[in-house]
């Protein structure tokens, strides 16, 4: 069951370290879903070369349960998304809900972000049915066939 505190759920989002780097690798979806994104081990290879990258590993408590990255670029008034997962053994315990709420709080104290945006598989419902909950959008798909989905967010 997820940790609580108080009345709410114990999960915060926060940089991958020296630390928590291999928990994050050791991350697992389950094998129907291999196939909806990419690996952690291949997203935080990308982050080293790609200065906007974010990773961040969720946790729960002291545990790492899942992985997340985006990117805010300084000069743009929108942030992607681009990598979001629990692993399976987590999974439908409300980590996923309560870790996009994070990412959103903390994106939308950058400042200068007016859009978030989200792509996924189209055949993820697991992903649509979490993102439209808490109001993204689907915008069409993209040049990959990935679904885009956005979500206007106010100034902070």
């Amino acid at each position: 069951m997820a940790e609580r505190s108080g009345n709410t759920m114990d999960i915060r989002i926060g940089p991958v370290t020296p630390a928590n780097r291999a928990l994050v690798t050791a991350l697992q979806l389950a094998p129907e879903q291999m196939d909806f994104v990419a690996s952690n081990e291949a997203s935080l290879r990308e982050a080293r070369s790609d200065r906007d990258a974010r990773p961040r590993a969720i946790m729960a408590g002291d545990r790492v349960v899942g992985f997340l990255m985006y990117e805010a670029p300084r000069d743009e008034d929108e942030a992607r998304i681009y990598r979001f997962m629990i692993d399976r053994a987590w999974q439908g315990q409300g980590y996923g809900k309560a870790a996009l709420r994070e990412v959103l709080d903390e994106i939308r104290k950058l400042g200068h972000i007016s859009h978030v945006s989200i792509c996924y598989e189209p055949g993820n419902e697991a992903a649509r049915q979490l993102y439209r909950a808490a109001g993204f959008v689907e915008e069409g798909l993209d040049e990959d066939g990935e679904m885009i989905a956005g979500l206007a967010l106010p100034r902070a």
